[in-house]
């Protein structure tokens, strides 16, 4: 197909069937770039304020906004400014406010950013680590899947390494439609929890972290869901424990190996048998074609990398 260098990752195809699939079991994760019919334009209307009206003041005064700061380089269509005034409910202002500090975030840490490409993130995506899941839940959420625990040899990856494939993989979901509306649950599997995983968290580590999740992610965060933490995932939860915002507080949840728990927050027919569900993973290692599905959008990807604020002359 021909591609649109220029474009963000959002507009590289017009048809769905150019876009890659990845076979998970009996389900398949696929891009979604259509709206999603009714079920997600009744959501948004009803939760995020999204009527023709509002989207189309919106997005003038948003644009307009843009134009007030020379320095930051981004696109202006429409596609790439809903990314941001979703999760702001429309909000122009704040929607605004939410791309600068996501770009200043962008630019003050260039060791999370800098060459952010699939083929630079090989090794992670490779490792099973990071595992974007391929059904949504009833109320149209993504999911994302991190194994924290015994998938992570912190000797081979580190923190860093970490960070980068969740930002790359939350990147390609919220150019989705669907899930600027209905958001995002992530799940934080601690199997294989060790000592050893323990002492590569740093404060430094969970200021970044928190700090770009709660203030500069552009998206509907609906949940993070701790499963099967032993005993000293305390340790971990008391360095990141001072950064945390109650809004974030609200959304954190500890569920133990209490599958139930885990359950009345994500659908059983979407998640996985191993957290109480129905849907049943391969058994064997999926990480070689994850970084396969995430590299056919290696040069929207690349084009992606270069927005953001422009750098300060010495």
């Amino acid at each position: 197909m021909e591609r649109q260098e220029d474009q963000a990752v959002c507009v590289v195809a017009t048809k769905s069937r150019d876009l890659p699939h990845l076979k998970m079991g009996s389900s398949t994760l696929k891009a979604e770039l259509d709206d999603g019919g009714d079920f997600y334009a009744d959501k948004a209307k009803n939760e995020l304020r999204e009527t023709p009206e509002v989207v189309k003041q919106a997005l003038k005064d948003f644009k307009a906004m843009l134009k007030d700061e020379p320095d930051l380089h981004v696109p202006d269509d429409d596609e790439f400014c809903c990314k941001f005034l979703r999760p702001c409910k429309w909000y122009p202002k704040n929607a605004f406010e939410l791309m600068k500090r996501f770009y200043k975030f962008k630019l003050n840490n260039p060791r999370y950013f800098l060459n952010l490409l699939p083929s630079n993130e090989k090794k992670v995506l490779c490792s099973d680590i990071v595992i974007p899941l391929p059904n949504r839940t009833a109320n149209g959420c993504r999911l994302l899947l991190v194994n924290c625990g015994k998938a992570w040899n912190p000797k081979v990856i580190s923190t860093d390494e970490i960070f980068r494939s969740v930002i790359l993989s939350l990147e390609a979901a919220i150019v989705e439609p669907r899930t600027q509306i209905a958001g995002i649950h992530v799940i934080l599997n601690m199997t294989g929890l060790t000592l050893t995983h323990v002492t590569h968290i740093t404060p430094s580590f969970a200021a970044s972290v928190t700090d770009w999740i709660q203030r500069c992610l552009p998206c509907r965060l609906k949940g993070i869901h701790i499963v099967n933490q032993p005993f000293i995932f305390n340790m971990i939860y008391q360095i990141f424990k001072p950064f945390l915002l109650e809004k974030t507080r609200k959304r954190l949840h500890f569920h133990g190996t209490n599958r139930d728990s885990l359950l009345s927050f994500v659908d059983e027919n979407v998640l996985p048998v191993e957290f109480g569900g129905k849907f049943e993973m391969p058994k064997e290692s999926i990480g070689q074609d994850i970084y396969n599905y995430f590299f056919w959008f290696e040069k929207d990807f690349e084009v992606v990398s270069k927005y953001g604020y422009a750098k300060t002359k010495e």
